[in-house]
């Protein structure tokens, strides 16, 4: 039994630690937040007694073999970056696995700092993009697997909300549908300003982007986010629930989408139907996890969203925004300039 730990108790935390009633081979021994009510509250609401107000205590402590950090990239109301340093702290601290929020950094002088990490950490850092442990998206990548649609030859993928938000989900779930192929040019487009300053959420980044982007296998992928890009993926009307993926094979197609999945093979023609998506994500939360506790225990079964290939879509992110500054198409990987916020705060 893997002993973990979470440094934040807000929202997005409690999906986390809802996902324990299916991990097998985890248990959420403490939890630490600066916020000494809501970290009650929520320690109360999850049968947690080891509570800090201090990340040092408690990693010193408690000596957790996997730690979740479920915080903003950056301080609401603010501009201080603080993804990189809580790394440092858990790497220090010879933390195995840490679990990081996407996105994994929010312009080029972090992206530098989490990359150099990379190459020195022993601690096995996965980015939270659950989405392609979601049972449906398993099947519908296990019929690209065998075949059923054929070879893939085009990829379309959205969001309704930012790129800074949702964007490492759907590079992710791109990425898991052909074998982690990396991008190798983007031709970006940007707009809105409103959102590229941190408060309140703390994601940073232009309201809408989209992107024409060619990876290293020859596919072609087209890519969009924003609230008057992202295709309707579910009858949410707000932005989070619009996420959606689309392959399309020599064969046939599969999709999936929040709230339904459509395919069509030639062996099966056309089929699809609804999804639950808060049933699907408890459970894709806790496939995520346990994944982990595989690549804790063989080092052959790498984490799909491990931090260097985390680091390679959000390179692919910060590729597109300088694409949409410069007018210019990016050869990737790039080295991303510092500045690149108040850039667009000046493009935009």
């Amino acid at each position: 039994m893997y002993k973990t730990a979470m440094l934040g108790c807000g929202g997005r935390a409690r999906g986390h630690a809802d996902a324990y009633r299916f991990v097998k081979r985890g248990e959420l021994a403490a939890v630490c937040d600066m916020d000494e009510e809501r970290l009650d509250n929520f320690a109360d609401e999850f049968g947690i007694s080891s509570r800090y107000t201090d990340l040092d205590a408690m990693l010193e402590k408690e000596k957790p073999d996997v730690l979740h950090i479920v915080t903003s990239p950056v301080i609401p109301n603010s501009n201080e970056r603080i993804r990189y340093p809580l790394m440092k702290q858990a790497s220090d601290h010879g933390v195995p696995a840490a679990i990081i929020e996407k996105p994994i950094a929010i312009e080029g002088e972090d992206w530098k700092q989490i990359a150099g990490l990379a190459e020195e950490t022993k601690t096995k850092f996965v980015i939270n993009t659950q989405l392609n442990f979601h049972p449906k998206n398993l099947e519908l990548k296990k019929d690209v697997v065998d075949g059923r649609i054929g070879e893939i030859k085009f990829i379309d993928a959205s969001a309704r909300s930012r790129p800074s938000e949702q964007g490492g989900h759907v590079l992710q779930l791109v990425s898991s549908y052909i074998d982690d192929a990396h991008p190798v040019r983007v031709l970006g487009q940007i707009a809105g300003s409103e959102h590229l300053n941190s408060a309140p959420g703390g994601h940073p980044s232009p309201t809408h982007a989209a992107a024409q982007v060619l990876y290293e296998n020859g596919v072609h992928v087209s890519i969009a986010f924003g609230t008057e890009l992202g295709q309707m993926a579910s009858d949410d009307p707000g932005v989070y629930g619009h996420k959606r993926v689309f392959v399309v094979g020599t064969k046939g197609f599969v999709h999936w989408r929040f709230s339904s999945w459509e395919r069509l093979t030639l062996d099966g023609g056309y089929e699809g139907g609804p999804l639950n998506y808060g049933e699907q994500d408890v459970v894709a939360q806790a496939n995520f996890t346990e994944a982990i506790f595989d690549w804790l225990e063989n080092e052959g079964k790498v984490h799909p969203t491990h931090l260097k290939q985390s680091l390679v879509e959000n390179n692919l992110i910060l590729g597109m925004y300088y694409s949409g500054i410069t007018n210019e198409i990016i050869d990737l990987p790039f080295e991303p300039p510092d500045g690149l916020m108040d850039a667009l705060r000046e493009k935009l």
